[in-house]
């Protein structure tokens, strides 16, 4: 007997949903398009991976060994440099692999994990500079008290709260997205990483609700730490200004000065991406100003700190660097 035949909208629907089921991997396209140049920006990222490396496990080994760095600022650098090796150690391998194979497919777990890691340790990047600048503000402002105030069991409980916190924070944006976003069809990924919008726009569910939750925890991850950074900076700038010699002003703003140049460079390079509209629209633009934190950020901020501190310099000395 002839089976019946669906109706032609049934049938249409029926195959929808089985490609949207059938989506179980991403192709990321990364710098697909300059392929001739593949050998020559795999040795130029390569290169700046293991400076980012060295330089960041350089600056903890410094911190944990010499006594005259064991104190609450470079313990808070430590955790900073801990968290760019392991930031940077999220993207840049793969991306190092992918310009040398033809076969850029990542599983879609892979990419959740990949874009959940992401998340997670950029939070606790926020969280922990809005932490050094809190501890920049009480050195500067409240010196006498500062001992007694940023005590060991206080940078430890910010620490761990920070960690927590970014880590909590990423977890809810990521059930949120995981259940709300459906993927059809297309499933090519043009960024070298798996990042939100690129996502979005292979997305072919309503994005109403992830862009809710993006707009309430990215209020949360960023906004509510950078006001913090900027109220310490004020109070930091009102106390500088009204430091009689120009020489102590100098010496007082150097303590703050490399932690600033940080801060503005990881708060600048995520406005270019995430809130210059070119940036999200156009693929070249967003991978170029990508690239800027996830590769070229981590590296800057050892060699931030240590062109910059005496008290670094003075410890790469004694280790004969």
């Amino acid at each position: 007997m002839e089976k019946p035949r669906l109706p032609l909208k049934l049938l249409l629907s029926t195959e929808s949903r089985n490609s949207t089921m059938m989506v179980t991997e991403f192709i990321i396209l990364g710098f697909g398009d300059l392929k001739e140049l593949s050998p020559l920006l795999f040795l130029v990222f390569g290169t700046i991976y293991v400076a980012t490396i060295s330089g960041n496990l350089l600056l903890v080994a410094l911190v944990i060994t010499q006594q005259r760095l064991q104190t609450p600022m470079y313990f808070f650098l430590a955790n900073l440099s801990c968290l760019e090796v392991c930031y940077t150690s999220n993207i840049v391998p793969r991306m190092l692999v992918d310009l040398l194979r033809e076969n850029r497919v990542i599983s879609m777990v892979g990419c959740i994990i990949q874009l959940y890691f992401f998340g997670a340790l950029g939070s606790t990047e926020c969280y922990l500079l809005a932490v050094m600048s809190y501890d920049r503000y009480l050195a500067v402002c409240r010196p006498l008290h500062y001992p007694t105030l940023m005590h060991r069991a206080l940078c430890g409980g910010l620490v761990i709260v920070s960690w927590l916190s970014g880590f909590i924070v990423a977890a809810a944006f990521q059930a949120a997205m995981v259940s709300s976003l459906t993927f059809c069809g297309d499933n090519e990924i043009d960024h070298f990483f798996c990042d939100l919008k690129p996502l979005q726009k292979l997305s072919c569910s309503d994005p109403y609700l992830v862009s809710l939750v993006c707009l309430s925890l990215t209020a949360l991850v960023t906004l509510a730490p950078f006001g913090l950074t900027l109220c310490s900076y004020w109070r930091i700038i009102s106390v500088v200004l009204h430091i009689p010699s120009e020489t102590g002003r100098q010496k007082t703003f150097s303590t703050c000065s490399s932690h600033l140049v940080v801060v503005t460079l990881f708060y600048g390079t995520l406005i270019l991406v995430y809130a210059v509209p070119l940036a999200g629209q156009v693929a070249a633009v967003n991978k170029t100003f990508s690239l800027l934190y996830t590769v070229v950020t981590p590296m800057c901020n050892p060699l931030i700190y240590s062109l910059k501190n005496r008290d670094v310099k003075e410890a790469l000395r004694k280790l004969g660097i």
